[in-house]
């Protein structure tokens, strides 16, 4: 079995730890329903060195939906005060392994950051494991980090309306199977029900296990089952932006490269009443006949 070049094992990552130019993350990020407080969980112990990167804070401050990506001036100013340089390896995680963390690797790499790596199964296997923790808040010496902004990463609203028009790309969307075909509501208010026009269903949670990222042989099946073909491009999408990354990390995993994660997703288009939706299930045919070579 192979493992994702992205992912670094707790005890590797233990044996590292107060390494020069290695920077901890911790990118914790709940859903209400999830009954965990990211800040609470980081104040009670976390990675020794560790520093708390707010989702809900580093964003763009002029736009109303959630998580939006801030500018690389902003995104710049804010990982510099937390001691981290585009040149440092940086290693993210969260509680559960595979939720809020490949969102902030995603990040970090649209930024210009060289070296991204994700922690496998996450503070909750880290302490399980009985590896070290410390509810020591980090004070970091800032640093400069020097954005290099990878702008062909980012898929904004119109990029999506052409892929729809055009089947240029195929749209991936990683929320849970019944928010995709409408039979459950959204959690977020004034949010209409169902998916993008063409789009594969690949939840997030069928590209791991346990915390942990599938190998690669175990990706591509996924991918393939859900009629991704992970060789043409691909929009990736959820929720709000969070585990649309989780798809992105598995094709970049498997060395594909030519795809953009939707940065507004379903609170952007869910939200708006002139963008088409789809109810039910039935995807792969429709996506496959309108995806052009």
């Amino acid at each position: 079995m192979t493992k994702s070049p992205f992912i670094i094992d707790g005890e590797t990552l233990q044996a590292r730890l107060g390494e020069a130019h290695l920077q901890i993350v911790d990118a914790s990020w709940y859903l209400p329903a999830q009954n965990r407080d990211q800040r609470a969980d980081y104040a009670s112990g976390h990675i020794p060195g560790a520093v708390f990167f707010d989702q809900d804070a580093i964003v763009d401050p002029n736009s109303s939906l959630p998580h939006a990506l801030p500018s690389p001036e902003i995104f710049a100013e804010k990982v510099g005060a937390l001691g981290i340089s585009e040149n440092d390896t940086i290693v993210v995680y969260d509680g559960p392994g595979l939720f809020s963390a490949p969102r902030v690797w995603w990040m970090f790499r649209t930024m210009g950051a060289g070296s991204v790596l994700l922690l496998d199964g996450g503070l909750d296997r880290w302490k399980a494991e009985g590896r070290p923790v410390t509810a020591e808040t980090s004070a970091p010496e800032p640093a400069v980090f020097t954005p290099a902004f990878d702008a062909s990463r980012v898929a904004t609203i119109d990029d999506v309306r052409a892929v729809i028009d055009d089947g240029s790309a195929q749209i991936a969307d990683a929320r849970p199977h019944g928010r995709f075909t409408g039979e459950e509501p959204e959690p977020r208010a004034g949010m209409r029900s169902g998916h993008m026009p063409g789009a594969f269903n690949v939840p997030a949670a069928s590209l791991g296990a346990n915390g942990s990222l599938k190998d690669l042989e175990a990706l591509a099946e996924t991918l393939k089952h859900a009629g991704v073909d992970p060789s043409k491009p691909v929009v990736t999408t959820c929720g709000s932006g969070v585990t649309a990354a989780t798809i992105t990390l598995a094709l970049h995993s498997l060395g594909y490269t030519d795809n953009k994660l939707y940065d507004g997703s379903w609170s952007e288009w869910g939200s708006r009443d002139d963008t088409p939706v789809k109810q039910g299930a039935g995807i792969i045919d429709d996506a496959a006949s309108s995806l052009k070579e």
